[in-house]
């Protein structure tokens, strides 16, 4: 049995190491586009597969580097942001039970993203995958969290268990092949993690013997930057090591015909942890599936690693730093100057160190000819124009350009075609934000299947509502009746605060916004102030909403043989309409079997909301 267990974990390391080489090629472009990101830009892939960085030839080189790359990476990511989806649940089907089960998923969803932090976890992952093009989302049970249920024999927390998100960097992830397009067609991912021997402890119950295990890591060194008497450092990705460590390597295998319920397999510290099925069932149809979401920058096809648009900006960026550190160096010797010396007429160590330097007093031998500079020629227009079409190629290369600052603001062109380009601008980062947006979807998807599968018991959810009040609901697996999450509504890119709230008063003057009878209900309010940024002040309960909750919990009174009188506070018209779409539902159809008299409560205070409509009139 030992050596069973020994060969399994000798195959998942070769394949491990294996994968890892495969994987090579990529991972030193991701470190090369971290190491141009942080500025460490003179640096490149040598024979080796390893990456090289390069010293200066002369001591009066300049080597200085102009980072366009972290501004363009900052506006990607800060407009990428804005690629936030809004979800809702498509119910099961038009049954009023699945509908109401469409709502609390709904909820669920809601409450998941505020616990879990989706927002930070989103511009986290924009980050990942803006450097390395590619980044994952894992999503999991952790049944260490959650709600206290009770305690076992020997005084430890039982809990309900919750829902983890968390984002992983392409670093850590090994696909069986590169070529694979999407995760739904890797046969198996191994996730390959360095933690400390009392993580893994702590995780596994399990002691390794720790190693020093080499890792990537920052550090500001000096890499021959700097220009004419001054030097410079920059941050770049270096190798370092982790002492006391060890790999944690999990192996995650798709459902074939040897595992019709697939495979895990988790090894830590060259020792077997688990070795079974697939725990999650959050694939389609309830099917077991890897619990990973994969989210791109830019598509490659052919390749399951997404590219970067800093690969692109690369070469600019070693092309603008060339152009300006030679204008740089033309300028120092047109105001340091170059000295013309007779042989044996000056004493040329005090010269070098002092120069011609104001009030000097230079001797030099009688009869020779005085040291002067030589004619310097003016700097050439070709550094200014290379230098202009270097800055024009950083916006075209990487989608984003600052409008307002080109000369087009200086030009008669009207507001209608300058929105125009700047919607144009925009259009080029969709590809990008829909991969957000789609990523962001899947997770939302396993969250609820994962729900479906573990939550069991009973647990309390807060969520913010539409006026800004806190709701409280309960909710169990057997409330979570589809999966099926759609996009309501998503930001554009393009749309500013102010042509939002531009929009919201257009429509206001159209008369869209109001009802039939010209009025602008408590709902829409608050929907109209939400739009205008201003929806916390707007903290009064619709009074529409309060009564058909009203209606919905006495429909439950009523289903459960409770007679129920009428308020004259009610309205009736609304009430009316809760307790007829509660009666066609499957809920009321499979209770009237049981109690035939069920139907005669039901159309009984249906006829007191009727009479006290008409003595109202």
């Amino acid at each position: 049995m030992k050596s069973k267990e020994n060969k399994l974990v000798e195959e998942v390391i070769e394949d491990f190491k294996a994968r890892s080489l495969q994987r090579k090629p990529f991972e030193i472009s991701w470190q090369i586009n971290m190491n141009f990101l942080m500025g460490n830009q003179y640096c490149s892939i040598g024979y080796g597969g390893e990456i090289e960085e390069s010293d200066k030839s002369y001591f009066w080189q300049e080597r200085e580097v102009f980072n366009h790359i972290a501004p363009i990476y900052d506006v990607r990511c800060a407009k990428l942001s804005k690629a936030r989806p809004h979800f809702v649940v498509v119910p099961a089907t038009n049954d009023e039970r699945d509908k109401q089960a469409s709502k609390v998923s709904k909820k669920i969803l809601d409450s998941v993203q505020y616990k879990l932090g989706m927002e930070n976890l989103i511009e986290q992952a924009i980050k990942w995958s803006e450097v390395c093009g590619s980044v994952f989302y894992k999503v999991t049970w952790n049944g260490e969290r959650g709600q206290l249920i009770a305690k076992d024999d020997d005084g430890h927390d039982i809990r309900s268990g919750e829902v983890e998100v968390e984002v992983v960097s392409p670093f850590e992830i090994y696909p069986d092949s590169s070529t694979r397009e999407s995760i739904e067609e890797c046969e198996s991912i191994i996730h390959a993690r360095v933690l400390s021997v009392e993580q893994i402890k702590q995780m596994y119950g399990i002691e390794v013997a720790g190693k020093t295990i080499n890792c990537y890591s920052l550090d500001n060194v000096s890499s021959g930057l700097g220009g004419l008497g001054y030097t410079a450092t920059a941050t770049k990705l270096i190798e370092g090591a982790r002492a006391n460590s060890g790999l944690v390597l999990e192996k995650y295998v798709r459902p074939n015909a040897e595992y019709p319920e697939g495979r895990l397999i988790i090894v830590a510290g060259e020792k077997l942890v688990y070795d079974g099925n697939l725990p999650y069932l959050c694939g389609e149809d309830k099917t077991r599936d890897f619990p990973f979401v994969r989210q791109i920058s830019l598509e490659k096809t052919g390749c399951f690693w997404g590219g970067s648009v800093i690969e692109r900006l690369i070469p600019v960026q070693r092309a603008y730093n060339a152009v300006k550190n030679r204008k740089h160096e033309f300028i120092n010797r047109l105001t340091l100057g170059v000295l013309s010396v007779e042989d044996g007429s000056v004493d040329l160590d005090n010269l070098e160190d002092e120069g011609l330097c104001p009030g000097k007093v230079l001797v030099y031998r009688q009869g020779a000819n005085a040291p002067r500079y030589l004619n310097g020629e003016a700097l050439p227009s070709g550094f200014a124009d290379e230098e202009e079409k270097l800055l024009d190629e950083f916006n075209r290369v990487s989608g984003v350009s600052d409008t307002l600052g080109t000369d087009y603001m200086n030009s008669n062109m009207s507001g209608t075609a300058l929105e125009l380009m700047i919607g144009q601008d925009e259009v080029r980062l969709n590809t990008t934000s829909h991969s957000i947006q789609a990523a962001a979807l899947n997770v939302m998807k396993k969250v609820l299947r994962l729900y479906k599968q573990y939550a069991l018991f009973p647990r309390l959810a807060r969520i913010i509502g539409e006026n800004g009040e806190i709701e409280a609901f309960y909710f169990s697996s057997n409330d979570i009746s589809s999966d099926d999450v759609i996009i309501d509504a998503q930001d554009d890119l393009g749309d500013s605060i102010t042509t939002k709230r531009e929009m919201v008063f257009n429509l206001l003057n159209a008369g869209v916004l109001y009802d039939d009878e010209g009025k602008l209900t408590n709902r829409m309010k608050g929907k109209v102030l939400e739009m205008l940024g201003l929806g916390a002040w707007q903290s009064a309960q619709d009074i529409q909403e309060l009564h058909i909750k009203k209606a919905g919990n006495e429909n439950l009174k009523m289903l459960s043989g409770i007679n129920v009188t009428v308020s004259e506070i009610d309205e009736d018209d609304l009430h009316i309409s809760e307790h007829i779409a509660f009666m066609l539902g499957s809920d009321y159809e499979n209770a009237k079997q049981k109690n035939p008299k069920l139907e005669g409560v039901f159309l009984n205070h249906i006829k007191e909301h009727k009479k006290a409509k008409k003595s109202e009139e």
